[in-house]
């Protein structure tokens, strides 16, 4: 007979938590206020909803996350490239005075 796994928590880190709370850590920077968070005993992934709160990681949010990340990355990679045009317009602006 064939024996599946499947990536559900043990007992012991399960009953952990239930009679400790959840030790969250955060693994993932989304953007500034997005975060994914997973808890060290009981492996259960939550991240921040768009009001603040911290709600169960689905599939349709993490598809959520990626999207929100992908555009906060060229977001900022834009500011970084506008930064340093801006600099290097300042620099032969006042080389020319």
């Amino acid at each position: 007979m064939k024996k599946t796994t499947t990536n559900k928590p043990s007992l012991i880190p399960k009953m952990y938590c239930n009679l400790f709370g959840h030790d969250y850590q955060v693994t993932k920077k989304v953007t500034y206020h997005v975060k994914e968070y997973t808890c060290r005993h009981c492996r259960k992934e939550l991240t921040t909803n768009s009001n603040g709160r911290l709600i169960e990681l689905t599939p349709k949010f993490r598809e959520i996350n990626a999207i929100l990340e992908r555009i906060h990355n060229s977001r900022m990679e834009r500011l970084k490239r506008k930064a340093v045009t801006s600099s290097i317009y300042r620099q032969v602006v006042q080389s020319c005075e």
